[in-house]
């Protein structure tokens, strides 16, 4: 086999030989009897790397210079004189006398080259990437590209000096200085810290505060404009911490400012020293060192200080009893196969048998069972009647395990008060827009929520509605309770199972996300159509949420208030405001959030057109709000001076008036 030497110092191949050495591309590289050469720059240095050939490979490369013999004339002509040209490359001589090349030479990479990549695979028409392979492929791109576009900051930005040009502008009626950075294709403006910002505040500032207090509010809205970071500590959330505030301050009104261990006050002191410009200084005297340990604590994720420990329910005992002596197992009723479920007739025995009493207090012990949800009928005809009647246990309810609230087990402790529970989910849900939520409530940060103390907290109180008493709650509270639940599983279900985005999304988000409150299942539809429209369609349905006979429809207003709908928020744009409400003020409340829907863009008027462009929702709801002249009349109540002026104009004249209904938006409120 022939040797091929050469010296890249002395030998050179022209551009216009390269496109004939084997390389149909017209590419830099040549092959030249098997051994792959690189047209690059002068200078490029060659290296001796070792190559162990098997013989099956040296008759192979022989076999193949023999067939190609005739051919010779195609290569460019090479010097014969290899002991001149050659550079440290020395042939072998085998035991059979043939002469092979044990050395090929290799270029060595160049510092001011890129390094080369291997060729990425490529993908045939009738093959498709998944998601799942192209996503890794995209993130690790914009690793790549972001780590890359890093480096390059942080590389133009070492390098930079004070004479190196750069544009410095300065104010001194701000008291800031920023420099500006041209980089090729990014543009870095570094705001440079004034002497009193690079002196930190090592301190903490702490407040107690309450849900809906205006004063709190306002607060926390100057800590938040300020970019002051602090703890609040908020009372309706954490009610041991009650005691302490009495403790520190005298009096149980808030907000009360700590600065570290120190007491400043209320608003009424923020504001004063605030206007008189001794803020700052005060700041500094008393926040500039580490907050001690006599400060307020912070609250602890996970700790539950709600007062006593739960009570057990006074009837656990029979219950254990029943659960474990009864013959529960699937029956044919009424053409129906009904699983869990025994007869009531041995509940009656098995009561007798444990509490060694009469029939009489055996029946009115089952009754009670029934009255506080730890059983209920199977097809909930009755509460409980002795005779051939069939029954199941809470647990064992079909759609339990599909609600929200139900975590392997029924909560067995003695159910708390409706009032408490619906004044605690108010305060509790209050407490988590004002910390979580933007001022005006139109983007809520559900991540943020699902990691604080105030849901979990929130969590463990929708727990307490398994077995709550709805029928101790007058109207108005019951309206308040219905229409502060909605919205808090409006934030419960964008967490677990997100926004709707198609048909079956909303599906699952409004009619399969249910709750077991009393004894029974709520999802959001049955709370907005069956119990405060009053059992009615909802927009698209064929048949009414309940069935008759239903024990819920017991808790539906006689009279649909269509007010409801500008207090129920569903995580979307198009959707009203999130808030909560109070059961003393609920129908003002609702008027108050009518009122702020229209001045939002619920309604616009165009007098030109003689055109009222109205809120889908009215439409998708018009058997609540009447016919559309009586819309209009109805909805000019809630307007503000010039869309009230504006449209009486257009029904005085008593011309044609065209209502056109706008899109609803259904991407979040993020």
């Amino acid at each position: 086999m022939n040797q091929i030497e050469m010296d890249p110092k002395q030998h050179k191949v022209d551009d216009d030989d390269d496109q004939n050495v084997n390389n149909p591309d017209g590419g830099g590289n040549r092959e030249v009897n098997g051994i792959a050469v690189s047209d690059d720059q002068d200078g490029v240095e060659f290296s001796d790397v070792e190559m162990g050939k098997s013989e099956e490979k040296e008759e192979e490369l022989q076999e193949k210079k023999d067939s190609n013999s005739d051919s010779t004339s195609n290569f460019p002509e090479v010097s014969k004189n290899h002991d001149s040209d050659a550079k440290g490359f020395n042939p072998q001589t085998n035991g059979n006398g043939n002469s092979h090349n044990h050395y090929i030479p290799a270029i060595k990479a160049q510092v001011h080259l890129p390094k080369p990549e291997p060729p990425q695979p490529k993908v045939e028409r009738s093959q498709s990437l998944s998601m799942a392979e192209s996503m890794p492929s995209i993130g690790k791109y914009i690793r790549d590209r972001s780590s890359s576009l890093s480096a390059s900051i942080v590389k133009r930005l070492s390098s930079l000096k004070e004479d190196n040009g750069d544009i410095i502008v300065k104010n001194d009626s701000l008291n800031f200085e920023v420099k500006e950075f041209k980089i090729p294709g990014v543009k870095v403006i570094v705001k440079l810290k004034s002497e009193d910002e690079i002196q930190e505040l090592k301190g903490r500032i702490t407040f107690f505060s309450r849900s809906n207090c205006r004063d709190c509010t306002a607060a926390r809205k100057f800590f938040r404009e300020k970019g002051f970071r602090y703890v609040e500590i908020n009372i309706d959330v954490f009610p041991k911490r009650a005691k302490e505030l009495i403790e520190r301050t005298g009096s149980s009104e808030v907000p009360q400012i700590f600065f570290n261990e120190k007491l400043l006050g209320g608003l009424v002191t923020l504001n004063s020293l605030r206007n008189s410009g001794e803020l700052d200084k005060r700041m500094k005297e008393l926040l500039g060192q580490k907050c001690p340990e006599e400060a307020p604590d912070i609250p602890v994720y996970g700790f539950d200080d709600e007062g006593k420990e739960e009570e057990e329910d006074e009837l656990m005992g029979i219950v254990k009893v029943l659960r474990q002596s009864l013959p529960i197992q699937d029956r044919f009723i009424k053409m129906k196969i009904i699983k869990n479920c025994f007869a009531g007739a041995d509940m009656v025995e098995a009561i007798i048998k444990h509490l060694d009493c009469g029939r009489k207090k055996a029946i009115e012990t089952a009754k009670r069972l029934t009255q506080k949800h730890f059983i209920h009928h199977v097809f909930g005809e009755n509460d409980f009647e002795e005779g051939k009647h069939f029954y199941r246990f809470l647990e064992h309810e079909p759609f339990i395990m599909g609600c929200f609230n139900f975590r392997t087990s029924t909560n067995d402790s003695e159910p708390k008060s409706a009032c408490f529970l619906a004044d605690r989910l108010t305060r509790l849900m209050s407490a988590i827009l004002e910390g979580f939520a933007s001022d005006d409530r139109c983007h809520v940060n559900y991540y943020v929520i699902s990691k604080s103390e105030e849901f979990r907290r929130y969590l463990n109180l929708a727990r307490d509605l398994q077995r709550i008493n709805l029928q101790v709650l007058t109207p108005d509270e019951r309206l308040a309770f219905f229409l502060n639940l909605y919205n808090a599983m409006v934030i419960h279900a964008v967490i677990s199972i997100g926004h709707p985005e198609g048909i079956l999304d909303k599906r699952a988000f409004f009619c399969d996300f249910q709750y077991v409150i009393g004894g029974y299942p709520y999802s959001l539809s049955i709370i907005e159509n069956g119990i405060l429209r009053n059992n009615r369609k909802s927009p698209y349905s064929l048949i009414k949420p309940f069935s008759n006979g239903d024990r819920r429809l017991e808790y539906a207003p006689t009279k649909v208030n269509p007010l409801i709908h500008f207090g129920l928020c569903n995580g979307t744009r198009s959707s009203p405001t999130v808030r909560f409400f109070t059961p003393q003020g609920v129908e003002g409340e609702l008027r108050c959030a009518a009122r702020e829907f229209f001045q939002n863009g619920g309604i616009e008027i165009n007098l030109d057109k003689r055109t009222v462009y109205l809120t889908r929702i009215i439409k998708w709801f018009s058997v609540d709000f009447g016919q559309e002249k009586d819309i209009l009349k109805w909805v000019m109540t809630y307007l503000d001076a010039t869309r009230s002026g504006l449209l009486t104009h257009l029904l005085a004249d008593g011309g044609p008036i065209k209502i056109v209904y706008q899109n609803y938006d259904w991407s979040g409120n993020l």
